[in-house]
């Protein structure tokens, strides 16, 4: 299983980006694909996660209402779309994918990782 993460960029504070997750190989009927960012100097953190047969999403606090993870099975693309963007949410963005059947939000519960895609937020 390959990811391909792209999309990020700079951006205003308020200002809006989506980012997309190519996932391609074979996942299986299983499969969870999730959103995790990291700044220099912290830990990766869990931002969002979606899983494929349910749909089911999920978030962490601070960036819901502002973040939407979203799906295109047609496409094999996984989005986030990233409004009303703050500064603290710059950092590395990176997408990953797991096997298991329920979301977990540790970056050891993810076995494949694409790589990281530079979101700025500054004016």
């Amino acid at each position: 299983v390959q990811l391909q993460a792209s999309g990020g960029g700079l951006v205003q504070p308020g200002g809006s980006l989506r980012l997309s997750c190519v996932v391609s190989g074979r996942t299986g009927t299983r499969f969870i694909t999730g959103w995790f960012r990291q700044s220099p100097g912290m830990e990766r953190e869990y931002v969002a996660a979606i899983n494929w047969p349910t749909s089911t999403t999920d978030y962490i606090d601070s960036v819901k209402g502002r973040f939407t993870i979203s799906r295109d099975s047609t496409k094999n693309t996984v989005y986030l779309r990233m409004d009303s963007l703050k500064p603290e949410d710059t950092a590395v963005y990176y997408c990953a994918g797991s096997r298991r059947a329920l979301i977990y939000v540790e970056p050891e519960d993810f076995e494949y990782w694409g790589q990281g895609t530079q979101v700025t937020v500054s004016s």
